[in-house]
């Protein structure tokens, strides 16, 4: 029955149905904000799908594709909101890559997208909640929930014998989600956490905050917060008071400008980040070169997340929303021929002639549930200032 639908599809396409047309996907990331540092090579891995894609000349009749971004901010959801907005109405986008940051993911995916029936998958949003959010079927991320993370947080904090950590996190859906889902996988393995506070982002001086961290204890200190904000004010704080000087890191807090900020401050550090060994990481790689860094935390979900709109427009033989949002699991996940980063001209083909592709990408796809991935990590630990892989899970 798949093959057979995607082959009426086709025969559509070939009797004229779909005419060429210039497609406009937005990109709406924190470009400005705690984030900031990450956004722009997520920004180039979509654009660089939509390039393969547009280049190609093989999706919907030769259609090309524009890209369009806009600024979440990251944390000012009545900001996100508008700058979506204007993606729809305005600019006429067919789909958004993004958001970045779930709170401002949540409000533009009820404020915006499902009001207007537009089709969203976030590389980066990972709050729990998400996972039963009212989308109407309109929402997809390449990126794993946070109740995923919370176990694999577990697990490498177990394996190196911490059993007890201080927690602090961003006061925000995003940090509340995924310290709450850390707490009850670690608790539940037998280990301890002494507090789990919020921390307010924006501030010039935390050791209040750092005080109370220090005076509950703990073998490490957990930071799940943003590394261009008040992720990095609180271990600054805790480096110059001597509070901790080991931490471990969620997703929000790796990157390049972790280096930056501390070096060798912060030796011996741990962390974990959404990201595989997979064949088509090695290939997203070599396709990106010294382009941008293709290992940045989200930079190969976003290509992912580009990717799998455009396919799943060909696949639909329709670049509207309501029609092409019941094709992205099926490109995402097997039956079908296997896809690589590079590979989106040969995927586009083969669904333009009634066959089947599955998804691969460079994050090794495979969409879950409610659409969402079903997560693998890289592990890192801070060597000599350096951020260095320690395995995969």
């Amino acid at each position: 029955m798949k093959k057979l639908l995607a082959a009426t599809a086709a025969a559509a396409l070939t009797a004229g149905a779909a005419q060429a047309e210039d497609i406009k996907i937005g990109i709406i990331l924190g470009f400005t904000g705690p984030i900031e540092s990450l956004t722009p090579s997520m920004a180039d891995g979509a654009e660089l799908a939509i390039k393969e894609v547009s280049d190609s000349g093989l999706l919907l009749d030769g259609s090309t594709v524009t890209p369009v971004r806009a600024d979440s901010t990251c944390v000012d959801a009545g900001a996100a909101t508008a700058a979506a907005e204007r993606l729809i109405t305005s600019d006429g986008v067919k789909g958004i890559m993004g958001a970045d940051c779930s709170g401002v993911t949540s409000a533009i995916l009820s404020n915006a997208a499902v009001p207007n029936g537009v089709v969203m998958i976030s590389p980066s949003a990972t709050s729990p909640a998400l996972s039963t959010a009212d989308d109407n079927g309109l929402f997809f991320r390449t990126a794993p929930s946070d109740a995923r993370q919370g176990v694999v947080m577990t697990e490498v904090l177990m394996e190196q014998g911490i059993e007890e950590v201080a927690v602090t996190y961003t006061n925000n859906d995003y940090g509340k989600g995924l310290a709450d889902s850390f707490q009850a996988a670690f608790e539940e393995a037998g280990g301890t956490v002494t507090i789990n506070a919020a921390h307010e982002d924006g501030k010039a001086d935390y050791s209040a905050e750092v005080g109370a961290l220090a005076s509950a204890g703990g073998d490490r200190l957990v930071v799940a917060g943003y590394v261009d904000q008040g992720g990095s004010g609180i271990v600054r704080a805790a480096l110059d008071t001597g509070a901790f000087d080991t931490f471990h890191f969620p997703d929000g807090m790796i990157g390049t400008q972790l280096e930056a900020n501390f070096g060798d401050e912060i030796e011996g550090s741990t962390g974990q980040h959404p990201g595989t060994d997979s064949e088509g990481a090695t290939v997203f790689a070599e396709i990106v070169g010294d382009a941008f860094d293709s290992t940045s935390p989200f930079t190969p979900e976003s290509y992912d997340a580009a990717a799998l709109m455009l396919l799943a427009m060909q696949a639909a033989g329709s670049s509207d929303p309501s029609v092409y949002k019941d094709k992205v699991m099926e490109v995402a996940n097997a039956p079908g021929e296997p896809i690589l980063p590079g590979e989106l001209g040969k995927a586009l083909e083969i669904l333009a002639e009634g066959g089947d592709v599955d998804y691969v990408g460079a994050t090794a796809v495979e969409l879950i549930g409610p659409g969402e991935s079903a997560g693998n990590y890289r592990e890192i630990v801070v060597e000599d200032g350096v951020i260095s892989t320690v395995k995969y899970r």
